[in-house]
């Protein structure tokens, strides 16, 4: 299945998937999956969810203390 990984202000990575989770297409471009959220249809998915839509969304999160 194709599938496109839109991370929010910095681009989109075209990937094709048999298996993988969210969390091994953020390794496959170096983002931890500590820094973002994985948002399918605007709704946050859990990194470990396997690869099942063909388009994702992902925002970088921002603490502050």
């Amino acid at each position: 299945m194709h599938h496109t990984l839109e991370i929010v202000g910095e681009g989109t990575h075209e990937f094709d998937v048999t298996g993988e989770t969210y969390a091994d297409l953020l390794d496959a471009v170096g983002v931890s999956p500590h820094e973002v959220a994985v948002l399918v249809e605007g709704t946050t998915v859990p990194e470990d969810r396997p690869v099942e839509e063909d388009h994702a969304r992902v925002v970088r999160v921002v603490k502050g203390g």
